[in-house]
Order: structure tokens, then sequence, then C-alpha cells
């Protein structure tokens, strides 16, 4: 394997043709300098350089040999940069989990923004996946971070989560609905029509605290048909198949058909939670969470 630094000491003396002026930079004595360049040309198999008492020239083969001695010392340079910045946790690689109800809201997609601009080199990944999902997925470290509207088990003590507050949830209904017509409605007034949900067993955060919200007001939930997504569930409002509770932030999806109308009761919130590896959390990992935090309490200010 050939010696990095003796490339380094060729490319000085390449770009001097002057054994003593290349020493200077090289902060080297002449002769050691010309002693690494013999050992250098002995290990090639041929002569780089035609020395005479008045001038250095590169011989035929060094200048073919020159750009090829560059390339490799510009990669080691840029090499040991990214490890650098490797180590100082400013590029590399971001798993980032979310629940499908989360990825409309401008908290979300500002702090993607953010911390895009503020680490360019970090290759962010965008997972969705249901909140129950999520808890997997961090213990085995298949995503980093996951954003999430349910509480992780006890059990699951590896998962430290954070909590950004509560989003109003809204009815979405369809236009031609009695209730449309209206300002705000109530939950009483909702629990009369088929409500649309994720599937059960899915492990959606925001089925649990719709059920939670119904159960605490003490009112029957009819369920309507169900969508693995925020988008299908409201289609399903559009196509007069029920009602739907879901976060403010969907009404950014405008859908013909759909009117979103505020909830009066009390408790009408789904929890936004960030999820980590309580003892495997990156740098990367919690240079996005300090972008969440700032624009949370921007919100809040």
């Amino acid at each position: 394997m050939l010696d990095l630094r003796r490339l380094r000491y060729f490319l000085t003396v390449a770009e001097e043709l002057h054994f003593g002026r290349a020493a200077l930079r090289l902060h080297l004595a002449q002769p050691p300098l010309t002693r690494q360049i013999s050992a250098l040309e002995s290990e090639l198999g041929f002569r780089l350089f035609d020395r005479t008492s008045r001038s250095v020239t590169l011989t035929a083969q060094g200048q073919h040999f020159l750009p090829y001695a560059r390339a490799v010392l510009e990669q080691m340079e840029l090499a040991e940069a990214m490890a650098a910045k490797l180590a100082a946790g400013s590029a590399g690689q971001l798993a980032l989990g979310y629940a499908s109800s989360i990825a409309l809201s401008e908290l979300f997609s500002e702090a993607i923004q953010a911390f895009a601009q503020r680490f360019p080199e970090v290759q962010l990944t965008l997972v969705e996946g249901a909140s129950a999902s999520q808890w997997a997925q961090i213990v085995d470290g298949r995503i980093d971070i996951g954003l999430s509207r349910m509480q992780p088990p006890d059990e699951l003590a590896e998962i430290h989560t954070l909590s950004l507050g509560d989003e109003p949830l809204v009815a979405a209904l369809a236009s031609d609905s009695p209730l449309a017509a209206q300002a705000e409605v109530t939950l009483a007034e909702l629990s009369e029509s088929p409500l649309i949900l994720f599937p059960a067993g899915y492990g959606s955060g925001l089925n649990e605290a719709i059920e939670q919200l119904y159960r605490r007001n003490d009112l029957p939930l009819r369920p309507g048909p169900s969508g693995r997504q925020i988008t299908s569930i409201i289609a399903l409002v559009a196509a007069g198949q029920g009602i739907a509770l879901v976060p403010s932030c969907t009404r950014t999806l405008a859908k013909k058909g759909v009117s979103y109308r505020p909830v009066v009761d009390l408790g009408a919130t789904a929890p936004l939670l960030v999820l980590t590896h309580s003892q495997k959390r990156s740098p990367l990992a919690q240079a996005f969470i300090g972008v969440l935090e700032n624009l949370h309490q921007a919100r809040q200010a």
C-alpha cells in the first residue's frame, strides 16, 4: 500500500519543481525529503523526477501518475472531513417514523425543512407507520425517531417519550350532511353517525384517543368502514360512508364533498409524541428533536 505521506511529498515537489522550496513548505530538511521521494520511486518502480543541479522536472511516468496521486489525496481529505462530521453528528443517516395523521401538520414539514437546511449532508428517510408499530422499530433500531399519537406501554422502558402537546380534533363531514351546515358540532351529535377509523388492531394512536373520548363522555361509538391512511378515511367521508374525527391539520387536505367543523367538547384532542430509544439516541436524533422543540415553542409564544 502506498504511503500517503510520501504521496503528499510528491505532490508538493511536483508543484514547486524545486526540492528546497518543497522542503520549506513541508517543514522538512531537504535531505529527508529527497530520501522519501527516492523511496517512493523505488516503491513504484519508476522515476518521478529528472533532477540536475539546476532543474527538477517530472518524467513522463511522473506526469501520468500525478493526477492519480492527487485524486487519492483528495479522496482521503474528503474521507477525513466526513469522518469529522460524522463524529460531530452533522452528517450521516436519520430514519424518521411518523403516523399518517401527523404528516399533514405544518410542524412536520417545517421541522424537516429546517433540519435539512441545518444538516444538508444528512440523508433523511421517512417511514410511515401506525403508532404502535413504531415501538418495535425504535427498539430494534430500524428508525431513530417516531412521531406518534400513542403512549408506549410501561414495559417498553427503553422507549423515551417527549410530549409536544395536544392537537385539536375536528369533524370531517360530508358537505351535504346537516351537521356541515352548523358552525361547530358536539360529540353527542357525531355519535349518531357511523365513525370511520383506522382498522382495529392497526395500532393507531388516533383511534385510541377517539375511543377514549367517546368513553369519557359515555357515548356510543358506531363503527363504520375503516381506512389505513388519513387520505383514505377522508375519501370515505366524501363518499358518504360516515363521519371522521381527525387532527385539525387535516384541514389542509382539501377534498371535494368534505367539510371540517370544530368539535366543542373539552378534551377533543389527540396527543403529539416524539419517541426515541432512551439509551441509543444518536446526535442527529437529538438535533432533530431540538428542531421540533424550537418550532413547537415558537408556536406557543
